[in-house]
């Protein structure tokens, strides 16, 4: 039967349950717990037992905190997918939403999801669905409400002249 793994010696049973006291995560006070009870002289079986788990997950938790310390028991976040559209083409996606789109060259006059996400598989040949195209104009900052598009001949004061000036007809008494 091969030899229990050793548990690095900086760290005595009353300080692994101080540590446990203070931690915020449940599963590493758990951790926490069943080390501190293996540095106390109970057998790896019931200290696997304290801290719920079989003694294999034990052991893999000593190796943990052998490398890393307290901070090792800590379960650690999955990095997640990469990202299709890289940091890059994000700025470059940014200056031309900035900018905006030509009408003679594009053919519309505002961008939408659905404008961005054809301009997008045009140049990097990355197919994105229009709700992530969504994310990632949020994400770079830009509003899902864009200002009312103005024709390129409209006069400058044609709007406010429009716009009712009379006063309120109800009044508060």
């Amino acid at each position: 039967m091969a030899a229990a793994v050793k548990i690095r010696e900086d760290y005595s049973a009353e300080a692994l349950r101080r540590l446990a006291v203070k931690a915020k995560d449940a599963n590493q006070v758990r951790r926490l717990l069943a080390l501190a009870a293996v540095r106390a002289g109970k057998s790896r079986e019931q200290a696997a037992c304290i801290g719920g788990m079989d003694r294999q997950t034990l052991r893999d938790w000593v190796h943990a905190f052998n490398e890393r310390g307290p901070g090792g028991l800590l379960n650690g976040k999955a990095p997640g997918p990469k990202p299709k559209l890289p940091a890059e083409q994000k700025a470059a996606l940014a200056r031309i939403v900035e900018t905006g789109p030509d009408p003679e060259k594009d053919g519309i006059v505002r961008w939408r999801c659905a404008d961005l996400q054809r301009l997008i598989k045009e140049r990097w040949d990355i197919e994105l669905s229009e709700v992530s195209i969504g994310r990632i104009l949020k994400e770079l900052g830009f509003s899902h409400i864009s200002p009312r598009p103005r024709h390129p001949k409209q006069e400058e004061g044609a709007i406010e002249a429009f716009k009712k000036t009379s006063a309120l007809a109800w009044k508060r008494r």
